[in-house]
């Protein structure tokens, strides 16, 4: 399977996906470690994709989601942002809102 293939079956399986440089119990990076924080503090259960473990998924999905940097937080397929986003959803009430939703949707 090419990794673009890979990608598309990991935003498929999963309603909530982080690409994030390491892993939520050791982040390579602030802004990685910030957004796992919050989806934590959200409840969410993501699927956690560590792209230094995978550098075909870190050269590629900057290219498929039209996003320079990591982490990249996916739902339901769809890009929904960086850190800053995901922190700023956070902060609303948005993002709790989201988690709760999908949990709902898998019950």
């Amino acid at each position: 399977m090419d990794v673009l293939d890979r990608i598309k079956a990991e935003l498929a399986t999963h309603p909530i996906v982080l690409f994030m440089k390491g892993t939520p119990q050791f982040p390579m990076c602030g802004f990685s470690a910030r957004a796992a924080q919050a989806l934590s503090d959200a409840g969410a259960k993501a699927r956690v994709v560590n792209v230094l473990a995978d550098p075909e998924v870190r050269s590629s999905l900057p290219r498929v989601a039209n996003w320079p940097t990591f982490p990249q937080l996916f739902i339901h397929g769809e890009l929904i942002g960086g850190c800053d986003i995901v922190e700023d959803l956070a902060r609303s009430g948005e993002l709790p809102r989201m988690v709760a939703d999908i949990a709902r949707e898998e019950a």
